[in-house]
């Protein structure tokens, strides 16, 4: 790992095992990028690759020279109206109506280590030999606007973290109203854009398309990353695939309204944006003040989909996840929702959980309906008080009880969210994001507090933090089940009325960050109404997130592939429900959705005490399972094999470290008749060692399983007769490999 500059001829270069960064300072004081792929020598003077022609119709800098112009070169922090017409990175709202500005290279600084952003997630390191750091200062000398472009380089992996920070030394007020990440130019387009999307119960579904002239973006304007669409997006050479390739992958940081944006010019280079969604963003930085955008984070893998997903893995879940359950196995749990919803008592939770203990389970969780006058979902929201006709003991006697039968207690909270129907909203209706004179919508009857105001987050603080300090409280599922409306703050003027989106969600992370200081054992869990706010500022505070309210496993194969793009196996909630899928009606076997929620953060979300003796007994068996290989499905190498979006079967798997234990699960969505004979090509095996197959009892070496593959023909390959095991729609295996000696 180094940073290297160059002085004579004004190069950066950034470089690990895996990546070259380079970048220079252009005669014009702005910042040029060279190079981003595969590591290269370093040598002294790369400007060869910064190439200039005369172009008819192009405006240029210098009166007495044709060729420089910046619609045709490659830059870090672009932006418009200097001769470069593409879309910017910076824009710049002047006193004087002007948006027009020229940021030149003042200074830079190379140290060791990884600063901290002030009241966002990041990346981070433990010790400063991990990463280093190259900070960039530049300036437009008019209006005194100073930007610091920090560049963080890992170890190891194809890593680079990206983000900026504004500084306002003029002596007037502006604003910024475009603050973007990220910016990479790249000198071809020659990739498929392939991004996560969906809507709810339906999440990061994996869609891709070929770029071309023009704009490709994805976005949210709803206050929250969403459902429709999530902040990652990969670039990848329409030759790579899963196991070999050039693969860019991009992430941002960041729980809120984001914009990440392709634009292919007419001379074929490409423009990749990535940072806050600009549309309605408009942030005064008044003197003396300054602005820090959340934190991207560029992967480069050679080695396709999985080698830039496992980097992403491996970053996220070491150094990006934090605290006392980063590195934890995570407890199995039973949530009451799906077995109760608000109809419950004290006795009737006790007895869910006394049979979920019998099976194994570890933690009983208590979902939403036991606060307030919450008996619906249209009142109690903001009423952060037990509700004790339900709960006779409140949450403390509750949560002695549950762990009287050796459980842990959680408990589900929707802190950022209020009923009209409430003692909250009665007392503070003000405290709601509203329009004056506006009507004010609702999503499921309830409204979004204004945690752009410090004083409501501390109201909301100190009502859970006192439930937490009282009770035995070990989990705390986060949920958020409404997007913004009419965005509008009470007490912030009108000229900051653009800053409230982005102040919300600082709201949030300080409520998270103030609650998981204080309770740092309890293991946070995020939620949005399933999956609308699964990123990766998220996994900053919580280590886990639920991936879906949708639990039915053919669909949640399809949203856990999609999630593992970006985000490690330990942070997907994953649970066992109930049959007929309340989401989609369908009946899928108990095997088959254990089989799929192994591959996350397991659960059930059901009521055992409804399931036949048969099934206790297969419960019993999963919970055994789990405890017994959990550690590898959750933090081993995670793979994929075959998408579900390719075909009717489905594939991945997850390798131990040490190569000795891996994991594969197998899935098709409808039967088969008179099939072909199957197998699938295995990956990250030792070649030498010999694995004995849990399925058939053979043994067979590492590389015949990779180069080979593993055999999934079953009774569908031709037709079914004798003691064949028959096989049913929605079929599926787990293949246990153990090397042996």
């Amino acid at each position: 790992m180094s940073i290297i500059f160059h002085e004579k001829s004004k190069i950066f270069h950034l470089h690990n095992d895996s990546i070259s960064y380079i970048m220079m300072i252009l005669e014009n004081g702005h910042l040029g990028q060279l190079y981003c792929g595969k590591r290269i020598h370093d040598r002294e003077d790369f400007s060869y690759l910064l190439e200039k022609a005369p172009r008819p119709m192009s405006s240029c800098v210098y009166e007495d020279d044709k060729t420089f112009s910046l619609e045709h070169i490659r830059q870090e922090m672009p932006v418009y109206g200097t001769t470069d017409y593409r879309h910017p990175a910076v824009e710049v709202l002047q006193e004087n109506g002007s948006r027009i500005s020229e940021f030149g290279y003042q200074e830079h600084r190379i140290f060791s280590g990884k600063p901290r952003l002030e009241g966002l997630p990041a990346t981070y390191t433990e010790d400063d030999s991990e990463a280093e750091t190259l900070i960039i200062t530049l300036k437009d000398e008019l209006t005194g606007i100073k930007v610091e472009l920090s560049y963080t380089i890992f170890a190891r992996g194809g890593i680079v973290a990206k983000n900026m920070c504004f500084f306002n030394e003029g002596n007037g007020s502006v604003h910024l109203t475009q603050a973007m990440s990220l910016c990479l130019d790249l000198p071809d387009y020659e990739y498929e854009w392939i991004q996560l999307s969906g809507s709810w119960a339906r999440e990061r579904h994996v869609k891709n398309r070929i770029l071309t002239h023009g704009i490709t973006a994805i976005g949210s304007m709803r206050g929250n990353s969403s459902h429709e669409q999530n902040p990652f997006i990969a670039l990848k050479r329409p030759s790579a695939d899963e196991q070999q390739g050039e693969v860019f992958g991009v992430s941002l940081i960041y729980s809120g309204n984001f914009l990440m944006q392709a634009e292919v010019d007419a001379h074929d280079t490409l423009r990749l944006l990535a940072g806050i969604n600009p549309s309605g963003f408009d942030w005064k930085l008044d003197p003396g003040e300054h602005f820090q955008t959340p934190e991207a984070v560029l992967v480069y893998s050679d080695k396709g989909l999985n080698g830039m997903s496992q980097t992403f893995h491996g970053l996220y879940q070491k150094r990006l996840a934090r605290g006392y359950w980063r590195d934890r196995e995570r407890p199995i749990l039973n949530n009451n929702w799906e077995a109760t919803y608000f109809d419950f008592t004290e006795e009737k939770l006790v007895e869910i959980a006394e049979k979920a203990k019998e099976c194994g389970v570890e933690l009983f969780v208590l979902d939403d309906g036991w606060f307030g006058k919450r008996c619906s979902d249209h009142a109690g929201l903001g009423d952060w008080i037990a509700n004790t006709e339900r709960l006779p003991n409140g949450i403390t006697g509750l949560a002695d009880r549950i762990e009287n039968l050796g459980m842990k207690f959680g408990l589900w909270v929707e802190l950022e969210m209020v009923n009209k129907d409430s003692d909250l909203y009665r007392a503070h209706p003000d405290w709601i994001l509203a329009t004056p004179g506006r009507n004010q919508s609702h999503g499921r009857f309830q409204h979004v507090l204004d945690f752009s105001r410090k004083e409501v987050v501390d109201h909301i603080y100190e009502m859970i933090a006192k439930i937490l300090s009282e009770a035995k409280v070990s989990y705390i599922k986060w949920d958020m089940n409404r997007s913004i409306t009419e965005c509008y703050s009470a007490v912030l003027p009108s000229d900051r009325q653009g800053e409230i989106f982005h102040r919300y969600i600082l709201g949030v992370y300080d409520l998270y960050e103030r609650l998981t200081s204080r309770f740092p054992h309890i293991l946070f869990e995020s939620c949005a109404s399933g999956g609308g706010r699964f990123d990766a500022g998220m996994l900053y505070y919580a280590p886990q997130g639920w991936a879906s309210d949708n639990s039915d496993a053919a669909e949640r194969i399809k949203i856990q592939y999609g999630t593992s793009m970006c985000y490690p196996i330990s942070s997907i909630g994953a649970h066992v429900s109930v049959i007929p899928n309340h989401q989609v009606f369908r009946t899928t076997p108990l095997h088959t959705r254990a089989n799929v929620a192994y591959f996350g953060a397991f659960g059930y979300e059901l009521n055992l005490n409804k399931l036949s003796e048969e099934e206790i007994k297969e419960v019993k068996e999963q919970v055994c399972f789990m405890k017994k290989y959990r550690k590898i499905l959750q933090f081993g190498t995670f793979y994929r094999l075959k998408s579900p979006f390719e075909g009717n079967e489905m594939v991945w798997m997850a390798v131990s470290e040490d190569q000795k234990t891996a994991i594969v699960g197998w899935y098709r969505i409808l039967n088969c008749v008179n099939a072909t004979f199957t197998r699938v090509e295995l990956q990250g095996l030792n070649p030498d060692y010999q694995y004995r197959n849990s399925q058939t009892g053979r043994f067979h070496y590492g590389d015949e399983l990779m180069n080979l593959g593993l055999i999934t023909s079953d009774s569908t390959a031709g037709q079914a007769e004798g003691d064949a095991v028959p096989c049913t729609d929605f079929e599926s295996r787990i293949y246990v490999l153990e090397a042996v000696e």
